[in-house]
């Protein structure tokens, strides 16, 4: 899928450069370009905001949009975030509670660790009720 928004490629995970400022300009080429990873058959994507300082509502909802479909088809999106102002944003409005956010590209590139549930012990019968003898 051709793309405003440079893809690289990082161990694997397709990386999409997002801009300086995300707004009502540029919000749905940078959910194209989200969906395009997608489509090329990759389970994770990552969205590399380093670079952008500001991301308003129509942001926001592109990146909201991207995920839920990702998450629609079992595929997973991440964000890189270090702004603070972009963080703040992503707080306030919960989004940071809904999409994994993280401070660099590596570790959103990391695999996710598996969690291991501790095994189950096997089931333990019931003690049987004493019987008494008749007295």
């Amino acid at each position: 899928m051709q793309s405003n928004y440079p893809v690289a490629m990082v161990s694997g995970v397709p990386v999409v450069l997002a801009p300086e400022e995300i707004d009502a300009s540029n919000a749905d080429g940078l959910r194209a370009a989200i969906a395009g990873t997608m489509a090329d058959g990759h389970a994770t994507s990552v969205v590399d905001m380093t670079a952008t300082s500001y991301c308003d509502s129509a942001g926001l909802h592109a990146l909201v949009r991207a995920y839920r479909l990702a998450q629609a088809d079992g595929h997973e999106v991440r964000l890189v975030i270090t702004s603070a102002g972009v963080l703040r944003v992503f707080a306030i409005t919960g989004v940071d509670r809904v999409i994994l956010n993280f401070p660099t590209v590596w570790e959103a590139v990391a695999p996710a660790p598996v969690i291991v549930p501790p095994p189950v012990p096997a089931a333990v019968p019931p003690p049987r009720a004493a019987t008494q003898e008749p007295a």
